[in-house]
């Protein structure tokens, strides 16, 4: 079965999208209803913008969330998920992807959550770090040791776990971490504490959004970072999205889902290639590959 794996934030990079735009009148039309829709010319930060400004996490994730679907929409007839799944953002690609919401709905959420994330991470200051090379349960269980908020955040492939959290309570953790035998444990450059209870402000913000907004049946199955199995009722599709941001991203487990019910090709869909090199970590068996438009 074909499966189809959108990115999320940290995927972006200068020039993202141009290509798009300049190869395809349909790219073009969808892009230009994006910078109606935000009000502000996403594609000149796209397009011509320094990493700096694309780093801002109002840009940032609209930006992602515009390639990875516009460039689902331009492959036409080729886009014939029969599963889809998008790490942390990517779920909202995705969603649309699968018609569970419109292009525009999904931008709309998009937006909104961006804003309400930054919001919730100016105030409070918090940070995620990258812990690598050791079992899921050590990090979990130290993290649980640790006075104040640290999490496992997003598991992203065997041997590679986030925490999220306090910035005291995540360094706190990280040098327990590396004493317990991490290959490495590292602050990233984040803005705040993604997928903790720090974003409990921005979930029920984003809350009131997500139940205003009409989800359709989908299309196809879709494996829900929270879940980690398939889903395919809206009102669940809809509870998951919300729990999302406070909840760990369960990559590696969605992936290894799909493969087990059945998924042998995987296409990443948007900037960058993180998630198809994930995908070699978590089982090498199976192909994985970017989706690109035709010259």
């Amino acid at each position: 079965m074909k499966a189809y794996i959108f990115p999320g934030q940290g995927a972006q990079f200068t020039g993202m999208g141009l290509d798009l735009y300049e190869k395809s009148a349909l790219a073009q039309e969808y892009f230009e209803k994006a910078n109606d829709i935000l009000g502000f010319s996403i594609t000149d930060i796209m397009f011509e913008g320094t990493a700096e400004q694309l780093k801002e996490t109002k840009v940032t994730q609209p930006a992602i969330f515009l390639h990875s679907v516009i460039l689902a929409k331009v492959l036409g007839d080729d886009f014939k998920p029969e599963m889809v799944a998008g790490h942390s953002l990517g779920e909202l690609s995705a969603l649309v992807a699968n018609g569970v919401l419109t292009f525009v709905d999904g931008l709309i959420l998009v937006s909104k959550r961006a804003l309400a994330m930054q919001k919730a991470c100016e105030a409070a200051p918090s940070t995620m770090a990258a812990v690598l090379g050791l079992a899921d349960n050590i990090v979990e269980d130290t993290c649980a040791e640790i006075d104040g908020v640290v999490v496992a955040a997003n598991y992203n492939c065997p041997g590679q776990l986030v925490i999220s959290g306090e910035i005291s309570a995540v360094e706190r953790a990280c040098e327990a971490l590396t004493e317990k035998g991490a290959r490495r444990a590292l602050l990233l450059p984040v803005g705040g504490a993604f997928h903790s209870p720090m974003m409990e402000p921005a979930r029920e913000e984003l809350a009131a959004a997500i139940e205003a907004t009409v989800f359709s049946e989908p299309t196809c199955p879709v494996y829900q970072n929270v879940a980690a199995k398939v889903v395919t009722n809206p009102e669940e599709i809809k509870e998951n999205l919300i729990a999302q941001l406070t909840a760990p991203v369960k990559w590696t487990q969605c992936v290894q889902a799909m493969i087990a019910d059945g998924g042998t090709e995987f296409i990443e869909v948007g900037p960058g290639k993180v998630l198809q090199g994930l995908m070699r970590k978590i089982d090498r068996s199976v192909a994985a590959s970017g989706a690109t438009i035709a010259e």
